[in-house]
């Protein structure tokens, strides 16, 4: 990522709880779940991630980051039996959520 001053506030916008180790290092916390943001002093290099969050309710975390001003993909239904939605954060890295369907 290019500026972790930037993913800490997002990511707490989406309900993370966020610490710094210094100016260039921080941790997004939700649960036993732990993000680390890493500063890349080579951005041309970057490269994403994704990551998949198991909730109880995907309709209702959607709504949730919603609330916060965050762009969500709106949950469906898919065949292998979960609700899903997504999310794509400031630097690319897609964060997908799923729960039962409805």
């Amino acid at each position: 990522m290019v500026d972790v001053d930037r993913a800490v506030d997002h990511y707490q916008r989406l309900g993370f709880t966020t610490d710094y180790h210094d100016e260039t290092y921080a941790f997004a916390r939700w649960g036993n779940l732990v993000i680390h943001l890493a500063k890349d002093d080579n951005p041309a290099a970057h490269t994403t991630s994704t990551l998949y969050l198991h909730v109880d309710d995907a309709d209702e975390l959607a709504a949730d980051w919603r609330k916060a001003g965050i762009d969500v993909v709106d949950p469906a239904n898919q065949d292998y039996g979960k609700r899903e939605g997504r999310h794509t954060d400031p630097d690319g890295n897609v964060i997908r959520f799923g729960g039962p369907p409805t």
